[in-house]
């Protein structure tokens, strides 16, 4: 039988486990390549636009305040120093960005932060310190 002769079952097998070992070492070679400081995890979604970035930021801190239920537990749990944090980081968003955002965006993170803001110095926590909305001591604020 000749090299060329594929008429003989021997030749396949040969043929098909030296392929076979080829696509290893070819996989080999690609793993060896690849930084192995690197860790292997799901790749990361893209950014989301600014619009959802700042929904995202004016949710952890509506959250922090008790308006919204926390993630875990469903209750509410305010954190007046958490939603503090989240509105004094969309606060420093607004002076980095002033002059680079759209019309429509830098509206939308001017009206978030003025609810966040009202929202914030009305609060039950802050009621010796101001008015806290109604007898129950619940926001009289509504968001958009």
């Amino acid at each position: 039988m000749t090299p060329n002769d594929n008429s003989g079952e021997g030749s396949r097998i040969l043929v098909d486990e030296d392929w076979k070992q080829q696509v290893e070492r070819e996989k080999e070679e690609l793993r060896k390549q690849k930084d192995p400081a690197e860790p292997s995890s799901p790749p990361l979604p893209e950014a989301p636009p600014f619009d959802v970035l700042i929904s995202m930021l004016a949710n952890q801190a509506l959250a922090a305040l008790g308006i919204l239920p926390g993630p875990d537990s469903g209750e509410s749990e305010p954190d007046r120093a958490a939603a503090k944090f989240f509105i004094d980081l969309l606060g420093e968003l607004e002076k980095k960005t002033k002059g680079n955002l759209s019309a429509e965006e830098s509206g939308h993170l001017r009206t978030a932060l003025h609810h966040l803001r009202m929202v914030f110095i009305s609060s039950p926590a802050s009621a010796k310190n101001g008015p806290s909305g109604n007898e129950k001591g619940e926001s009289i604020i509504e968001l958009p």
